[in-house]
């Protein structure tokens, strides 16, 4: 399984449109975005890992109070042992009327063979 795999399933039941990347077409009053950042080898002995750390940005987009939607995500992450490494409030953004709020997380998957 992938980050975004498991991302997109785990979102599913927020009720929020999630796209990956950028939202393509006309954008609803709230949405999230999963932009994903590394997949990283942590420390092994043996050059032979068997893990490895995939993280990604969710970036909360919502015309309304980002709050609800931001405590929501939040629960969901952190029932299914994803680490969240940052959570910070980018800004509103006056030509589009939107508040961006980002979730930075990570979390360990066994390599596949």
């Amino acid at each position: 399984m992938t980050i975004l795999e498991n991302l997109n399933t785990l979102l599913a039941d927020i009720g929020a449109p999630i796209e990956t990347g950028s939202f393509s077409g006309k954008a609803p009053s709230e949405y999230i975005v999963i932009v994903p950042m590394t997949d990283t080898f942590h420390l092994h002995a043996d050059n032979t890992p068997n893990a490895e750390v995939q993280d990604a940005r969710l970036s909360i987009f919502t015309q309304g109070n980002y709050k609800k939607l931001k405590n929501s995500i939040v629960k969901a992450l952190l029932s299914d042992d994803f680490t969240i490494t940052d959570r910070r409030y980018i800004g509103f953004e006056t030509d589009t009327g939107y508040h961006h709020y980002v979730v930075d997380i990570e979390k360990n998957y066994e390599l596949e063979d």
